[in-house]
């Protein structure tokens, strides 16, 4: 089976959007580099490898951490992060499988 050559959109992606590209809109988001009514649907890679060099600019302005961001990005990354969270729960996601391999 072959990957898609176009994104399906943060809306419809698996786990509730809760994939590595799901993150990238949802920072880009974070920072207003694209609306929040923006979900990627039908972009080529070339279009999220683009934003994604454009949310890790942003990200490196603050040391790639939530605690060094101002507060008003802060407050936005927490509403955004946390209400993706909540859907994804609601869609079956429990974060398991990215925290699988963290047990000591």
């Amino acid at each position: 089976m072959s990957k898609p050559d176009r994104y399906v959109g943060v809306d419809k992606d698996i786990n509730g959007g809760m994939t590595s590209i799901g993150k990238i809109i949802r920072d880009a988001w974070v920072f207003g580099l694209v609306p929040e009514t923006e979900t990627c649907e039908g972009w080529n890679l070339a279009g999220i490898d683009a934003l994604l060099q454009k949310v890790n600019a942003e990200w490196d302005k603050y040391g790639c951490m939530v605690s060094q961001l101002p507060e008003p990005l802060a407050q936005r990354h927490r509403e955004i992060h946390d209400r993706a969270i909540r859907k994804a729960r609601a869609t079956g996601w429990s974060g398991e499988h990215e925290t699988g391999d963290e047990e000591s």
